[in-house]
């Protein structure tokens, strides 16, 4: 073999496979046998003359060659896959499966009102979504795992094109026996002090929430970070603390008989912005352009008393 011998697929199962310790985990998400995983990987290597992986009983592991590589390797699918999206968007309009990364803070809230008319409306276009939290997205996006992204701000890096879509209000949730429970809202001052849940610190609404109770002086519960938006709703309803929810989640989960209150501010606007964003390279970024202003749309026609339009 020659290194003309190398194929597409190699690169790509070689790509994959750096990003694990472990041919078990990166055969399922290429959705492949391990054994079949192993023998593209063992023939990239004859092709090259030299071994990207370092393999033992604990798993795989990346050859300081095999590192040196990966840039260049993502770099050669990145091409491909313009070359083949330019030539499809050409000639069918936008086709095919695009694969969309969703935070889990707003992915569940706001994309079961919008994917059914966008894929009436697109009806060759087919989004797979995955949810992911936010410091992994820009990252899956860069690297090509995702076709574009729908995640929070900010998302700061030079080869990927954001577009901001609407801004969504935070709001103070209480148990019905908390002190604020009786008011429509209070005053940033009043926080000082208070004990406040948040999510786990690789999301990035912990981060938001984190620079409120630095402002407000007000007490992170770091011993009980939840998983998720529901779990520190069960944890506000046990009377373990107060938190700030985002204004979609609360529309979508909070309903009277969960025995919380919810109020605002005063003086105090809270909000979140969300965006679409793409890779600046992409051939389908007029498509996906569009495709952010009909989520706009559906955004207004759903939540237009939720949110604001960017």
């Amino acid at each position: 073999m020659t290194t003309r011998d190398i194929t597409f697929k190699q690169l790509r199962y070689y790509s994959v496979a750096a990003r694990y310790n472990s041919l078990r985990q990166a055969a399922r998400e290429l959705r492949i046998s391990q054994p079949s995983l192993s023998a593209q990987l063992n023939s990239l290597e004859e092709c090259l003359g030299v071994e990207l992986f370092e393999r033992n009983r604990s798993g795989i592991y990346l050859t300081p060659l095999g590192r040196d590589l990966l840039k260049e390797t993502n770099r050669a699918i990145e091409a491909v896959n313009v070359i083949s999206e330019s030539a499809n968007y050409a000639s069918k309009g936008p086709a095919g499966t695009f694969r969309l990364g969703a935070t889990p803070s707003i992915g569940p809230y706001a994309l079961p009102w919008i994917l059914p008319t966008i894929h009436k409306q697109y009806k060759n276009i087919k989004l797979f979504v995955r949810e992911e939290v936010y410091t992994d997205l820009a990252r899956g996006l860069i690297d090509g795992n995702y076709d574009l992204i729908f995640t929070t701000l900010p998302l700061n890096a030079p080869s990927i094109t954001v577009m901001p879509l609407f801004r969504e209000p935070i709001y103070l949730v209480t148990s019905k026996a908390h002190q604020f429970a009786k008011k429509k809202s209070v005053k940033g001052n009043e926080l000082k002090g208070e004990e406040i849940l948040t999510m786990e610190e690789h999301h990035q609404f912990y981060k938001q929430v984190e620079d409120l109770c630095q402002k407000f002086e007000a007490k992170l519960l770091r011993d009980y970070e939840g998983t998720s938006l529901d779990a520190i709703r069960q944890m506000v309803y046990m009377e373990m603390g107060i938190a700030f929810m985002p204004a979609l989640y609360l529309r979508s989960e909070i309903k009277d008989r969960d025995n919380l209150h919810i109020l605002s501010l005063e003086g105090e606007p809270i909000f979140r912005i969300h965006a679409l964003a793409w890779r600046n390279t992409s051939p389908l970024r007029n498509f996906y352009r569009e495709l952010g202003g009909a989520f706009q749309q559906l955004i207004k026609k759903h939540f237009k008393e939720d949110v604001t339009l960017l």
